[in-house]
Formats: structure tokens, sequence, C-alpha cells
């Protein structure tokens, strides 16, 4: 059969991304939507769109029979899956087999023997797979996984059986933190999955996520893509991939590959599959899983071979050969991408929904020495719900090398406008100027390990604090000039302007003189008693981003939100409030009140919004430094919050089964 219409089962960006590469080999797309997408991207660029259902996963995206039935009313022959949601639940896969319609995945059987982390290892070390030392078995109780955390020995990673996601995940390094491990990831794993399956393996120190690539078809070629590094992660889901990764020898490379190709073979694998491997500080590599679908960071691996996996997943479930061999696998440059999410990192990565009052992703293309991508399914205006995974978008660079790489995704960060949720922007930009990023040391404790009491905020180094004190100085003498409040340069033209302030920025105060010499927008600076030459300012009064090109180096870009102090200015990971005076004004301010914040830690606020699960304390309980509160659930993960010192419950706001508000207080607490 030839595949001539194509109903995609997922939403989003996979949803969006798939439709677009079906639509440039000619064929016809449906999208299924639920209430809460109704108006989503991926409905308006499909030819073709079908209502599955309420907002809940549950009864829509999960429903089988809706998907079938789908398929049926439009006449659409093959489901591609993307991921999440039934791309890896081997009876929709059957399902689907027996109504006649083709699934754009592995064989069902691949699925099952995959899909389960316990079966998987197992099948794994008989093919020769390097694997974690850990109990494959299964769990009765948190008294059990106790018993079998301490003969594997600390620390141990517990984790669902049939998890993803870093969903039903959690390290622990005592038997206090293996019995709340267990209690925590079974009950997400049952709240996710419908699976409460766990299993308990060693945690590998200074440990890098990397991953293989592979792609198989039905006459028993299958090859490996090279691979992709995934070591920066927070909560076990990852946020920053590359490929390939920093780490690897070309001997490595090929062991891993290698043994992820024997793996494929021996469970008749077909179809886009990666091979999860957890490699320690002396490339020792251990099989870690293998998820039977498109990877969400599948782009870095196009960028860097010229492949699209989407369509060889369509050539290869429409009965197509592989087009190319082993030898014929590309890997060309270096390719970043950072998972833009509606999370709040200054609030430990805490979801963050609403309406997206503002979206402006940079501009894509692609040219022989780099290249932009931005794959998404929001818009501005849309909503991010709490029904679904918070991802916003995942943005993309390739270049010739890995710097030049990070470098594009620095700049591409710079100018990524997003408004109206909290997202996690700063922090990816923050990553992209860190040392110990850019020279490629990296482990999945990274986040911890370089944040570990959270993240702030960038603090920019003297020469990044220099231009956003210069595009301060040159903005407000733009304002000033607009106005008509500028003097200027007598007896030439009035394209000539100069003036004097001083921005404070940080509680510090910076002198700064400036003079834009011409029209094309020459700036002679002088501040902090250094002399610059900009040659070029791209700014216009009430503009949200502005642009200044130096005489070496790409242009620097940064956000800015007009105030009435001054401006809002974000730039490399740092949000910073910047106010311009002129000096007789920076004179006075020594005078001006500070104003104090009100205090707030005798409350319990809800760090985002949520369902309470569970509350654990009473009025009157006195509790300690460490224990814990409440448990609230928030896009299927529970989120454990703990009292941060010794004292008296006064008060219970809400109660389990309450979906609050971010911030709405939870408990009330005085002083013992």
């Amino acid at each position: 059969m030839t595949i001539t219409k194509l109903l995609i089962a997922n939403r989003g960006e996979i949803a969006c991304r798939v439709i677009k590469t079906a639509k440039r080999m000619g064929i016809a797309t449906v999208a299924v939507y639920s209430d809460a997408d109704r108006e989503a991207l991926h409905v308006r660029m499909a030819d073709e769109a079908v209502h599955i259902g309420a907002s809940p996963a549950k009864d829509s995206y999960l429903q089988i029979d809706k998907i079938i039935a789908a398929c049926r009313k439009t006449g659409a022959q093959a489901v591609h899956p993307g991921y999440g949601f039934l791309s890896e639940n081997p009876k929709f896969a059957a399902a689907l087999e027996a109504a006649g319609i083709i699934f754009v995945g592995p064989p069902v059987k691949a699925i099952e023997a995959m899909g389960d982390k316990i079966t998987s290892k197992k099948l794994a070390a008989a093919a020769g797979v390097s694997t974690v030392p850990g109990h494959m078995g299964l769990i009765d109780d948190a008294e059990h996984a106790v018993t079998i955390a301490k003969s594997v020995g600390y620390p141990v990673m517990i984790k669902a059986s049939a998890g993803g996601g870093g969903k039903g995940m959690r390290i622990a390094s005592n038997d206090a933190e293996a019995r709340e491990g267990f209690e925590r990831s079974k009950s997400e794993a049952a709240s996710s999955f419908g699976d409460d399956r766990i299993f308990i393996e060693k945690f590998v120190t200074e440990p890098r996520h990397i991953e293989i690539q592979l792609i198989g078809d039905s006459f028993g070629n299958v090859l490996f893509l090279n691979e992709r590094e995934c070591s920066i992660q927070r909560r076990n889901q990852k946020v920053i991939e590359e490929a390939p990764s920093p780490f690897l020898d070309e001997a490595t490379r090929k062991a891993m590959g290698e043994q992820s190709v024997a793996l494929a073979k021996a469970v008749g694998y077909t179809s886009a599959g990666t091979v999860e491997f957890i490699v320690d500080g002396e490339r020792n590599f251990y099989f870690l899983e293998m998820n039977t679908r498109l990877q969400v960071e599948h782009p870095v691996t196009e960028l860097i071979t010229g492949l699209d996996l989407v369509e060889l997943m369509l050539r290869v479930a429409n009965g197509e050969k592989l087009p190319l061999t082993q030898d014929q696998v590309q890997r060309n440059g270096w390719a970043i991408e950072s998972r833009l999410y509606a999370e709040d990192p200054y609030r430990n990565f805490l979801p963050s929904t609403g309406r997206l009052t503002r979206y402006s992703p940079p501009e894509e293309f692609a040219t022989e020495t780099l290249a932009v991508r931005n794959d998404t399914g929001v818009f501005e205006g849309g909503e991010i719900s709490t029904f679904y995974d918070p991802m916003i978008a995942k943005l993309c660079t390739w270049a010739p090398t890995r710097l030049e790489a990070i470098d594009a995704m620095a700049t591409a960060l710079d100018s990524f406008e997003v408004e109206g949720v909290g997202n996690n922007l700063p922090f990816l930009s923050t990553v992209m100027d860190q040392d110990r990023f850019r020279e490629g040391r990296l482990t999945t404790g990274y986040i911890a390990e370089e944040f570990p009491d959270g993240f702030h905020g960038a603090k920019l180094p003297r020469g990044r604090l220099i231009e956003v004190v210069a595009a301060a100085a040159m903005m407000r003498l733009l304002q000033e000039d607009r106005k008509g409040l500028v003097a200027h340069t007598p007896l030439v033209s009035t394209s000539e302007l100069y003036g004097e302030f001083v921005v404070v920025i940080g509680g510090e105060q910076i002198p700064v003189k400036l003079h834009r010499l011409d029209p094309a927008g020459v700036w002679e600076l002088n501040l902090f008693d250094t002399a610059l030459t900009a040659n070029g300012f791209d700014w216009q009064p009430g503009g949200t981003l502005a642009s200044i090109a130096w005489s070496t180096g790409p242009a620097s870009v940064l956000k800015v939100a007009t105030t009435t102090a001054g401006f809002r200015i974000r730039y490399r990971g740092a949000d910073l409030k910047v106010m311009v005076v002129r000096p007789h004004v920076a004179a006075l301010l020594v005078h001006m009140p500070v104003k104090v914040p009100p205090d707030m830690s005798r409350f319990l606020l809800c760090p985002m919004p949520g369902q309470v699960v569970r509350i654990d304390v009473v009025e009157g309980d006195i509790v300690e430094d460490g224990q814990t509160l409440a448990i609230v659930e928030a896009m299927k993960m529970e989120n454990v919050l703990k009292a941060e010192k010794r004292a008296r419950v006064s008060k219970v706001h809400a109660v389990a089964g309450a979906v609050l508000a971010v911030d709405a207080v939870i408990l009330e607490f005085e002083a013992v």
C-alpha cells in the first residue's frame, strides 16, 4: 500500500514537525485534537482535523478507539504516533494492525520487548550489550526497595518499568530516600503510565547521557546515525542536547553503535529508534533503555547527517528499503538543541501556564556555514495549558564547529521573545556562556552542580555588562531626541547627537558619555574609563529588541522593555532593571527610600498551578526542617513540598484534591 494520507496521533511541536515532512512528500495529513487544542497550530497546519475528546489526555490522545475511528472517518491509511502518548504502546500498534492501518513505527513485538525496562535489560544483556548493575525483578514495597538498594549499593536510581520523560524516576542516597523515592516513583508511574512496576539499578557517578540513533527497514538493514549527548538534564528530563558528543572517541562511538544495532536486530526492529546509554568518566558505557519511537531531540541528528528521520520512517512504513548504507552515514559539523519550556527557572523550573502574549522566535535559515531551526507547536496568543507537557519549542543551531554552534545558539536565544508565561530562556542563555559547557565538561548532574542553590539569573562579566550599559545609554539618548530634548552639535547635521548620562544598574552608578557621529549609526562611547566604538545600533523607541554591531564579532542582541524608570534588559541569562538619568538626578538618588518586600516565610505557597495530592500535617503539628508537608501534582509530575525550618502549623488553607494557582497559600506557620 502506498501511503497517501497520514494521521498524526499527537499534538504540539511534534505533530507540526511530522506534518511538514508529510506535506513535502505529497502526503495528505490529518490532525486529531482535544477540547484544549481546538485552535492549536497542528490543527491549523493539517489538511483535515478530527475532534477526539475532552482536554485530559486520557480522554482524547490516549483513546485508541477514537484514533482508529478518526482514521476510518478520513480514510487515513497510516498513523504516525510522534513521541509520548500512544507512541510506545504495543496495544495501539496491534489495534492499528488489526484494523488494517499502517503504524509508522516498529513491530508490536519490538515495542513490547523494549518498552518494558526490565525485559529490555535482560534482552540487551543476552545480545551482548553492556548493562548497569541492578535488580531487574519487581519490588514488593518500600522496605523491599531499601533492602535491594543496600545490596546494589548507594546511590541508586529508582525507576518505573514503563517510564519515560523523567517521570517515575528518583535518585536515592540512603534508606529514607529509597523509601520516599519508591513511593513517589510508584505513584507517578501509576498516574502517567497505568503501570506501577518499579526496578532499581546502580546510579553511575560522573555520568553522561549519550544515545545512539537507529533506523531500520523490513529487509534486515539497521543503521546507527551517530550519537547525541543529552547530559544537561533536570528532574531526569533533557534540556540541552547536541550531536555529536564532545566526549566520545571513534572507538567508543563504533562500539556503542554496533551494540545498538545488534540489540535492534535481536528484536527484529524497524523504523526509527534510540538506544540510550549512561557513560562514565572512563568511557565505559551501560545500556539504559531503548526508545521505540522518534526522539524529541532528533533534529540535531538530522542537522549533522542531512537525513530527514520522519521521511525515512514513512518510507520504511511504506515497505521501501533504506536509501543508504552505514558507510554513507555522514557526520558533518555540530548541532545544538535547546528545549524551551514553560517552566520558571527562578522557581526551580516549576511549570507555568497561561497565554503567550508574545511569541517571536528567531528567523529560521540554512547556509553552508550556519543554520537556525525552530520546531514549535505554539503561536502568539495561544494558550499553555495544564493538561500537557510544557514544551514551547525546540531551538536548534548548526555550524561547522561546536563553539560556532554554541555561539549561534546564544545569539538565537537572545533574540527569542516569549512573554505571558514563565520560561527557561534565561537559563538556557546562561548555560551557553558557561566555560564548563563550552569546554564540554558535562555530566547528568550539571544543573545541580552549577546551580546548587537554584537558578537566580546570570551575573554578567564586565564585558557583557558594558554592552548592557552602552545599550541603555544609547536608547535613552534616542528617546530624548525623539522628544526634542537633546542638544545637537552646532553647525553640523542634526543626525549628530551627544549626551551625558548616569546608568544605574545593580546599585552601581556608571557615568556614560556618548556621541552618535552619523546617520549610519556609528557611536563613540566612554564608560568604565573605556572608549568604545559601535558600528551600528538598531532600536526604535518602544521596540522590544536592540542590536549593537561592534567592530569585531557578531552583533549583540538584547531584549528590551521600556519602564517608567528606564528599561528592563534581558541578555545572556541576566534580567536587569536599568535606570538612565542625567548626572544631577543621579546625585539625588541616595535620598530615595528603598522598598522592602513583605516577609512570606511563615507561609507554604503553591509553587506552580497544580492539584494537591495530599497534605501530611494538621493544625497544631510541629514540623522539622526537611519534613514532607504536602505533595502537589502538575503536568503529571509530583512535587514534594518540605519544611525549611522548625515551626508549628497554625492553619491549613487547602485540602487534598484542590486545584491551586501559583502562590496560593497551602499552610500557615508560627514560631515554636
